[in-house]
């Protein structure tokens, strides 16, 4: 038999619903044959696919060991746990939720620690004083170790954090913190503060491949028809589909409509009968059909689209860019 495509997605909470709602859109919808509490699944339509619903942490282990051909996951787990993350994986695609940063914080009562180079200097004084390194509290050890290292600060010493890292500076196991956050609200209420060139990586959730996986023919065909029915989807959403019809419809007003409204001609110029459909993003919709309706259109209509199929595949081509043909 065939070995399956394996696609990786979150098993639990807000990222797994995300994901979902995210292939569903692109056509591609998941399903759990063997009932809710299933951690395999499918995709109608595409009977070799074989879904795995891990961790975060667990995908981005997966992908790195090449168990899984793609896998949904935060880029802050790629960066932590994957040496040589670009050798090893490629992400594809941004999927615009699970967005988080991570970050460097410390005691809002240090208020003259404002930068990187302000902590360098208290570490510095603080271990002079304290006769040992300040202490970091975190889950990201090689991020930390990466961002300090090119603020040029050393006089520090990692203590991994194993719950609730924001907590560290106020129980007295550590100086400051490195940490996820997404609207800094629980760093200010455990009195932290991020530094203003704090931000070590702003996260969110990707479309990951893995280079360590079995690409063969069959595996890439099926990446090439789920990513042609993502970029479809994509292309869909960025535009509107306009369709008008009049005697002065022609390429010279097309022209100008391109220039000052980005719209496109999906199908070439209008007609001779002077009609044409055009794809304008959503900002410009009603500007565009009042420059229409001021040239003599009547009627402008405008319709949503699902899918955008052109013939070149982007999300594809940068894949086997990566894998090697």
């Amino acid at each position: 038999m065939t070995p399956p495509f394996v696609l990786a997605v979150p098993s639990k909470g807000r990222l797994q619903e995300n994901a979902d709602a995210f292939f569903a859109r692109a056509g591609l919808a998941l399903a759990k044959p063997r009932g809710a509490r299933d951690y395999r699944g499918t995709i109608a339509g595409l009977d070799n696919v074989e879904i795995a619903y891990l961790s975060a942490s667990e995908i981005a282990a997966q992908l790195a060991r090449g168990a899984v051909h793609l896998g949904i996951t935060g880029e802050d787990l790629i960066r932590e746990s994957i040496p040589d993350a670009d050798k090893r994986v490629m992400l594809i695609e941004g999927l615009g939720f699970g967005s988080a940063n991570v970050v460097v914080a410390v005691p809002q009562a240090w208020i003259d620690v404002r930068t990187m180079a302000d902590l360098d200097d208290v570490a510095t004084s603080f271990r002079a004083q304290h006769n040992h390194r300040m202490r970091v509290a975190t889950k990201y050890i090689n991020l930390t170790r990466n961002f300090f290292a090119a603020h040029g600060v050393v006089d520090y010493r990692i203590v991994e954090s194993a719950g609730a890292t924001e907590g560290a500076p106020a129980s007295g196991t550590a100086e400051l913190i490195v940490d996820i956050t997404t609207t800094g609200a629980t760093l200010a209420a455990n009195g932290l503060k991020v530094l203003d060139d704090g931000v070590m990586l702003r996260s969110h959730a990707n479309l990951v491949a893995s280079r360590n996986a079995d690409w063969s023919p069959d595996a890439r065909e099926t990446a090439r028809v789920m990513l042609d029915h993502i970029a479809a989807s994509a292309r869909a959403r960025k535009y509107k589909e306009v369709r008008t019809r009049f005697a002065g419809c022609n390429a010279e007003l097309l022209a100008e409509a391109h220039n000052r409204f980005g719209v496109i001609s999906p199908f070439g110029g209008p007609t001779s009968s002077g009609m044409v459909t055009l794809h304008c993003p959503p900002a410009q919709l009603y500007a565009l059909g009042s420059f229409l309706r001021d040239r003599g259109a009547e009627t402008v209509s405008v319709a949503s689209l699902d899918y955008v199929l052109d013939r070149d595949n982007p999300l594809f081509a940068r894949l086997e860019t990566f894998l090697g043909k």
